[in-house]
């Protein structure tokens, strides 16, 4: 965050006082539950006592601490502002301690495959008898009902299904995926976003209910023009690389040492862009976007032509001077060494138990008074080593015991 912020001190986030039992692992329903936590919820992480979240196990890359285990940092990006306990959901002392947890929660998180809660002992019905105010997000693969219902799903096997890699790579040929989980991520914001609609809601009614969303329903939700282009128009949109398919010029051209990209997503834009490089924006086949969409070919050959003339920097102070929106293509070092970045809260520090302290990605939500003072929460968990906080939560629910007979863990090293 900028560092003149006036941040509110102890400031706790929007969603301080409401408690989340997140049951779920990998990603999508660890992610809607780390959103909850980024905003001020109590996030209690149950795991299994025999390696926990799959996730943990997910590497390399691994961290290797001086002392416990090694920690995966794919596990530690979906994880912050947690707490875990370690519990066999199989056996009865498991059970009766998630029940517990149950009965003091507000939401629970789960993304079993369809009829595992079921077959724990806690079908819905069960869930709403324990506390009838809690809400539930429930994350599947493909939906919990319809032909496909229950089938699993990973995230890859999503964004081909859901039609996302048709629309990604260079051309129809070549259907890539995205380069992060995008169809979890997608039902993890979503699935947050369905929670906090159900809690408000409970605030009128006084009663929790069921919020279900999938990684297929995620994905096709944000379709967006290329969804109405089907439904509407006919047209099955393809992919055709780094430019859009609905305005031009808009995409990455290469630059004499480099590439930059562009958009020009007005006429008035267009008209900016061809007086900063002298171009006659009424030349044939290009006055009107329509026109350069049809003769696309034609009009990035002529911006490539002119943008082969300059250097990157150069080109980007020029684009700047004539008002046109323009970047650079950045990898991930150049994001997460760039002011701008750190400037919005985009990078946390925080102490973990293990690995020390660790600068990881931020909460993507900054909050401020109406005055303009800045109240972003600023103090966050670490991810937790599994069962850390088994302790301390079970001292909250009053229950006793260091490690019973079920294989209910209690981590007690860090007393």
């Amino acid at each position: 965050m900028p560092a003149e912020a006036a941040v509110t001190p102890n400031y706790q986030g929007p969603l301080a006082g409401t408690v989340v039992v997140d049951l779920s692992r990998a990603l999508a329903g660890p992610h809607a539950a780390m959103m909850l936590g980024d905003l001020g919820a109590r996030v209690v992480k149950v795991e299994t006592p025999d390696g926990g979240d799959d996730t943990r196990g997910w590497g390399p890359p691994f961290v290797d601490p001086a002392r416990g285990e090694r920690e995966s940092t794919y596990f530690l990006s979906a994880n912050r502002n947690k707490e875990s306990i370690a519990l066999d959901l199989k056996s009865e002392n498991g059970c009766r301690t998630l029940t517990a947890l149950i009965a003091r929660a507000d939401v629970l998180i789960e993304n079993f495959r369809t009829g595992v809660m079921d077959r724990l002992g806690f079908p819905m019905e069960r869930l709403a008898e324990i506390n009838p105010g809690l809400v539930v997000l429930s994350i599947s693969g493909f939906g919990h009902d319809g032909p496909e219902g229950g089938r699993a799903g990973y995230d890859q096997i999503a964004q081909g299904e859901a039609g996302l890699m048709s629309l990604t790579g260079s051309s129809p040929d070549d259907p890539q995926r995205v380069g992060v989980p995008i169809a979890d991520l997608l039902a993890g914001v979503h699935g947050a976003f369905g929670i906090l609609a159900a809690l408000r809601e409970r605030e009128v009614t006084g009663r929790g209910q069921v919020v279900r969303t999938s990684l297929l329903a995620s994905v096709v939700g944000v379709h967006a023009f290329q969804g109405t282009r089907w439904t509407v128009a006919g047209e099955i949109g393809e992919a055709q690389g780094n430019h859009h398919p609905s305005i031009c010029p808009y995409g990455l051209f290469p630059t004499a040492d480099g590439a930059v990209q562009i958009a020009v997503g007005s006429e008035g834009l267009w008209k900016r862009f061809c007086d900063g490089f002298w171009i006659d924006p009424d030349t044939h086949g290009m006055a009107t976007n329509p026109e350069r969409v049809e003769n696309r070919k034609k009009v990035n050959e002529l911006v490539e032509a002119v943008f082969g003339a300059y250097g990157t920097e150069e080109l980007l102070t020029k684009l700047e001077a004539t008002g046109v929106p323009a970047g650079k293509v950045r990898n991930l070092r150049e994001v997460y060494e760039w002011e701008q970045t750190r400037s919005q809260g985009l990078l946390v520090d925080v102490d973990h138990r293990t690995l020390g302290r660790l600068t990881i990605p931020g909460p993507p939500l900054r909050f401020f008074d109406p005055d303009g003072s800045e109240v972003t929460r600023t103090a966050h968990r670490p991810p937790p080593v599994l069962g850390a906080d088994g302790e301390e939560i079970m001292k909250w629910l009053g229950e006793q015991g260091n490690e019973s007979s079920d294989g209910t863990r209690v981590d007690r090293s860090h007393v």
